[in-house]
């Protein structure tokens, strides 16, 4: 690939595969193809529309949309005229969106929905540099329609051709290409700005450790406003030149997943994890079939990352027939810093960094990286810059160390280490993953910082423990059920064999419902916020410790 930026990968790929099938999306219940020419024009027009409300280079444009082709339509657009997509997170509230459209000091925003756009008006009359709004859904009400957006651009790009032309030549890697905000364990959230370069030399450089081709079928669920889904289903897609599918949501992924029979999906542990406990069986040969008709006859190779894979879920996959391989990285990173080779890894680890990728392990264990991947800085904030990045080096929090055969193992977060009142140290990471492996555990958030022993917050797989308890009822009912507890204290204890006495858990609160990312619980990417869940559930803790 001769581009150096991904506007010129995207119009070399747009000239070279034409008439072929880009983008795959359902629409009124059926699949429709977008072809590679057909994309290029949507963009174009953007773009020219853009210019004509007087979008400048180095402007923020936000999206505030679900997964759609209008997404990644704009996205490449605002990327076209060197303007800055601030993507946002469908989920947020207005006030978390006011804060980040304010922070960036936006100038136009692109909403999915009646939903989205609600949220908008909430919080208009407090954004005064924001100059309009263009709705996918095309309902015109205060807002411009999204079909009359791209005719608008259509319109104009004879006479704005000479301009748009100008902002294609003038384009740098090392321009700024996005803000993105990280939703954070903690705090307030952080806008890593990432340029071109960056995002295009991740994307080429997994590209290299992939069996990616052109006639590779990616399933997206990830939301493209995260950074995994951004880089390593959009843009790895583009590099590739393969057809991108689009599933209806997160919910009804594995409905799509059967429908379109990829070759290749990224996703996070947890989807894994709720597959596998979805399709237990006593009988190994049934479980595994199950697993495989799920997922299809073509799969290549599945991608995880975003959180730590607990091993025995890869191990599960892999007996079923299933290539699951783990990678690693941060939004900071662009995001991918290591990956697992579909012939090279080793499921327990991370895999090895990717090409131009540096690692290395500081003196107190924490993972530093270092190459074109690595951010720019977080956008207004000097300070946390200078504590992430020391001289070259992105100082990661994550604890880990590499192999003798160069493979990454992550043993935890630097600021989640538990430090027991005897002095021991505890990566609940670790034993969460362990304890992750039982079928009848659906989530786990072990704690005890301060304390002289374990305990555990436990969100049991009722469906699989009611089946192999033989005990009927609801959720609510049988996390008080005396059996129920019993039986999960035995099994925490054979899943925690492998670890040091300190380790072990010694006491549990049942929860009847999941962590939640609507609780403030799990962030956008499906990764316990500790802080919050131990805060929420910090009576039953404490209860433990007084008995």
């Amino acid at each position: 690939m001769n581009a150096d930026t991904l506007p010129a990968l995207f119009r070399a790929q747009a000239e070279r595969f034409g008439p072929r099938v880009a983008l795959r999306f359902k629409k009124h219940g059926l699949y429709h193809d977008l072809r590679w020419d057909e994309y290029r024009d949507q963009v174009s027009a953007c773009a020219a529309a853009l210019i004509q409300h007087g979008i400048l280079a180095g402007d923020r444009v936000a999206i505030l949309a679900e997964n759609s082709v209008p997404w990644l339509v704009a996205d490449m657009a605002i990327l076209s005229i060197g303007a800055v997509n601030v993507p946002l997170h469908a989920p947020l509230s207005a006030e978390q969106i006011r804060w980040q459209l304010d922070n960036a000091g936006a100038k136009w925003i692109f909403a999915s929905n009646q939903g989205q756009f609600d949220k908008i008006l909430q919080i208009q009359h407090e954004l005064p540099g924001l100059n309009g709004v263009v709705r996918f859904d095309d309902v015109a009400e205060n807002a411009l329609t999204w079909r009359g957006f791209l005719q608008r651009g259509r319109a104009a790009r004879v006479s704005l051709h000479a301009e748009l032309s100008r902002r294609a030549a003038q384009l740098k890697p090392d321009d700024l290409a996005t803000i993105i905000y990280t939703s954070g364990t903690t705090g307030n959230p952080k806008g890593v700005m990432l340029t071109a370069g960056n995002l295009l030399s991740n994307a080429l450089a997994f590209r290299k450790v992939s069996s990616f081709s052109a006639d590779s079928v990616f399933l997206n669920w990830l939301p493209f406003s995260h950074i995994y889904a951004r880089t390593v289903d959009i843009y790895v897609w583009l590099a590739v030149g393969a057809t991108l599918c689009l599933a209806d949501s997160a919910e009804t992924a594995v409905a799509n997943l059967m429908e379109i029979q990829p070759t290749n999906m990224s996703g996070v542990p947890r989807f894994y994890e709720k597959v596998l406990t979805a399709v237990q069986d006593a009988n190994p040969e049934i479980l595994n079939k199950k697993l495989r008709g799920i997922f299809g006859p073509r799969v290549d190779f599945l991608g995880s990352g975003g959180a730590p894979l607990p091993l025995a879920v890869a191990e599960a996959y892999q007996r079923a027939g299933l290539l699951l391989l783990q990678g690693y990285g941060l939004t900071e990173s662009s995001p991918v810093i290591s990956f697992n080779r579909k012939d090279a890894y080793k499921l327990e680890s991370v895999g090895r960094p990717i090409p131009g990728v540096e690692v290395r392990i500081g003196l107190d264990g924490e993972v530093l990286s270092r190459g074109p991947h690595i951010m720019k800085g977080y956008w207004q904030n000097t300070q946390e810059t200078a504590v992430a990045l020391v001289d070259g080096w992105l100082h990661t929090g994550d604890l880990g160390r590499l192999d003798d055969d160069g493979y990454l193992h992550i043993t935890g977060r630097k600021k989640e280490l538990l430090v027991l009142s005897n002095g021991k140290k505890v990566i609940p990471s670790h034993l969460e993953g362990l304890l992750l492996g039982d079928p009848c555990i659906d989530q786990a958030v072990v704690c005890g910082e301060g304390r002289n022993f374990l305990t555990a917050l436990i969100v049991p797989h009722w469906a699989n423990l009611t089946t192999v308890l033989g005990l009927p009822g609801l959720p609510e009912t049988l996390a008080r059920d005396p059996k129920v507890r019993t039986f999960l204290e035995t099994r925490i204890a054979q899943a925690l064999r492998p670890v040091a006495a300190w380790e072990q858990v010694r006491k549990i609160v049942l929860l009847a419902q999941p962590f939640s990312a609507a609780n403030e619980e799990l962030t956008v990417s499906l990764k316990l916020r500790r802080r919050v869940i131990v805060e929420h559930h910090r009576d039953e803790i404490e209860a433990l410790y007084r008995e």
